[in-house]
C-alpha cells in the first residue's frame, strides 16, 4: 500500500536533502580545519621526519666513534702506565746532552 500523500513524500525528500547538505558541510569544515592546522604547524619550527632520522643516525655514529675513542684512550693510558718510568726521562736527558 503506497502513500499518495505528497506532503509526506516532500518531507522525506527535504530531510534527505538536509542530511546530504549537513554531510557536505561537515566534510568542508573538516577540510578547512585540517588546512588551518597545517598552516599553523607549518609556521612552527618543526623538523621533518627525514631530518630527524638523519640527525638521529648522525648522533648514533658520533656516539659509536666516541666509544671507540674512549677504548683507544684507555688502551694507550694502560700502555703508558705499564712502560717503565726511566725510559722517558733518559730520552729527555739524551736530547738535552745533544744540544
Amino acid at each position: 500500500m503506497q502513500s499518495d500523500n505528497r506532503v509526506f513524500d516532500d518531507f522525506v525528500k527535504f530531510m534527505n536533502g538536509a542530511a546530504g547538505t549537513m554531510a557536505g558541510m561537515v566534510r568542508e569544515g573538516e577540510a578547512s580545519a585540517r588546512e588551518r592546522a597545517r598552516e599553523w604547524i607549518g609556521g612552527l619550527d618543526f623538523v621533518s621526519r627525514e631530518e630527524f632520522d638523519a640527525v638521529k643516525e648522525m648522533a648514533a655514529a658520533a656516539r659509536d666513534e666516541a666509544d671507540a675513542l674512549k677504548e683507544r684512550l684507555a688502551a694507550l693510558e694502560a700502555k703508558l702506565e705499564a712502560a717503565p718510568a726511566a725510559k722517558p726521562a733518559s730520552r729527555a736527558k739524551k736530547a738535552v746532552d745533544k744540544d
